[in-house]
């Protein structure tokens, strides 16, 4: 039975996936760590440490101590979050990563590194995006996943260890709230719809970028990690997409819903620029060639199902 230490489990994803990953493998048998204490059922569920990825002795510490033999390495700052403060998201994504992946190397653990659109830049072809092409982000987030992907090819093919990740699109869901993204309007404007029947965008109306709803990218990042190590030609930064969406296309979705729903717009300089330089859609055949990624929510089925959730969370 798998051994599994996830670093950022009280973020967007970590939240998320750890659960998932203890009914999987068992409760006992996954170990939820993030820089801050818990004071939820990720603590009440399962192990759980505060550890800081950056603390390469504590990381070290932590995955002995557990016994760990894979690790969910989720720590990071967020686009829109990261522009503010671009030291301590390179300190984060970079820093964080070389420790476990060091780590990792010594103590041979598998490794899942999640990257993202945000990879890819204004020079990048946006439509389709290819799975191998020029990225040249114009965000410190953008660069540290570049590197990140980098990083984890190199401690593939120089040190053998086991290193796999996904490039994930904007991530919606119900559960977890906006962490600092650039796509957090697609959640938000969820919540504004069910308590107040209106929202205001930070995005322009026809800014399209990639998404997908979280259980289908929670499922590929399993996926990903169980697949023959084999058939892997691309190990780190597969695509995958589910959906692409722009602001008025959502809203328009749930209107199908709500239909007295109203949107508006104040578009944020910075987080437009941001989407302006990410693609409009990837090309992830890749994925899907190589571990047969296929998504199960497309823009129906994730708007019916985030209403119906929020309906009951909100009301």
């Amino acid at each position: 039975m798998k051994r599994i230490l996830v670093t950022g489990a009280a973020g967007q994803v970590g939240s998320e996936l750890v659960p998932v990953l203890r009914e999987r493998y068992g409760a006992d048998n996954v170990l939820a760590t993030d820089i801050r204490d818990d004071d939820g059922a990720l603590k009440e569920a399962g192990p759980w440490e505060v550890v800081d990825c950056t603390d390469h002795d504590a990381m070290d510490q932590a995955v002995v101590g557990f016994g760990a033999d894979t690790v969910y390495h989720l720590a990071a700052i967020l686009s829109a979050v990261a522009e503010k403060d671009p030291h301590r998201a390179y300190t984060v994504n970079l820093g964080g990563l070389e420790n476990t992946l060091e780590i990792a190397r010594v103590r041979e653990l598998a490794v899942f590194i999640p990257s993202s659109i945000a990879a890819f830049g204004p020079s990048t072809p946006a439509d389709p995006t290819p799975q191998v092409t020029i990225q040249r982000p114009t965000t410190i987030y953008g660069v540290t996943k570049v590197a990140g992907e980098l990083l984890a090819d190199y401690f593939h093919t120089r040190f053998g260890v086991d290193t796999r990740g996904v490039r994930y699109p904007g991530l919606i869901s119900y559960l977890t709230p906006p962490g600092g993204g650039t796509t957090d309007y697609a959640v938000e404007i969820f919540y504004e719809a069910v308590r107040n029947r209106r929202y205001t965008c930070f995005l322009e109306p026809d800014s399209q970028l990639d998404m997908m709803y979280m259980p289908d990218a929670i499922r590929a990042s399993m996926e990903v990690m169980e697949a023959d190590g084999s058939k892997l030609k691309n190990r780190n930064a597969f695509n995958i997409t589910a959906m692409q969406l722009t602001p008025a296309r959502l809203a328009d979705a749930i209107r199908e819903h709500i239909p007295d729903f109203e949107m508006s717009y104040d578009v944020d300089p910075m987080r437009q620029a941001i989407a302006e330089s990410w693609p409009r859609r990837i090309d992830d055949s890749a994925a899907r060639e190589e571990w047969d990624w296929q998504p199960e929510y497309d823009l129906d089925a994730m708007v019916a199902d985030m209403l119906q959730n929020l309906e009951k969370k909100l009301t």
